[in-house]
């Protein structure tokens, strides 16, 4: 179980991870971080950034190192890493690894209600998705390649494992549809017989009935 963190957006991680380094401002994480893609890497609300820098502070992770003044412009503060945001990157950074997370992504939303459109439209659908993602592979891969020449692996992993993860999901994708090419797909007679007749077979309708129940949230 994921551990509750005083400062728990995981933006705080990328700013620990771009402060770790040397101190700057926020304007330069922000900068930083953009360069990097971390807006690819998790969730980032860039106007919280002062928010969480300045939450960061409140806990001890970070601290005021300089401020500094140019002409008429307002006062930056320049923020360096504790020893205890230190130990608090390298925890997080731990856990994240090592633990793995249910993380509700749309596609398993959309796959929880695919039964309330006809099998050939899923299909259709699944075939588009698949599409556009073997081209998003292609271009993860070209990409990596040319940053490949120039940048270490260690800075280019995170990207080179969401290609893994696309590349698995698309092979996934193509064993579904390759079932309901093939009419394979348990109860695909009664899904299309519904949407063609508005009459949920027996053994679907006690299904949803039941909610699908495994008994694992029954034990």
């Amino acid at each position: 179980m994921a551990k509750r963190r005083k400062v728990g957006n995981l933006l705080a991680l990328a700013v620990l991870s771009a402060v770790v380094q040397r101190p700057m401002h926020p304007y330069e994480m922000a900068s930083i971080l953009r360069a990097r893609g971390k807006d690819h890497d998790m969730r980032v609300k860039w106007g919280s950034l002062y928010t969480v820098v300045r939450n960061l502070e409140r806990h001890g992770f970070v601290e005021a190192a300089e401020s500094t003044r140019q002409g008429g412009r307002p006062e930056r503060t320049i923020y360096r890493i504790t020893d205890a945001g230190r130990e608090e990157m390298r925890d997080w950074a731990r856990e994240l690894i090592s633990t793995p997370e249910p993380e509700w992504s749309s596609f398993r939303a959309g796959l929880s209600v695919m039964g309330g459109l006809p099998p050939e439209e899923v299909a259709d659908l699944l075939r588009h998705r698949l599409d556009l993602m073997e081209a998003e592979i292609a271009a993860q891969r070209d990409s990596l390649a040319r940053e490949g020449r120039d940048v270490p692996r260690l800075f280019l992993i995170e990207d080179e494992y969401e290609v893994s993860v696309r590349q698995a999901e698309a092979t996934w994708v193509r064993s579904l549809l390759a079932e309901l090419a093939a009419g394979s797909f348990p109860g695909q007679a009664g899904w299309r017989a519904f949407h063609e007749t508005g009459l949920m077979p027996p053994e679907l309708a006690d299904l949803a009935e039941r909610g699908g129940s495994t008994g694992i949230d029954d034990a």
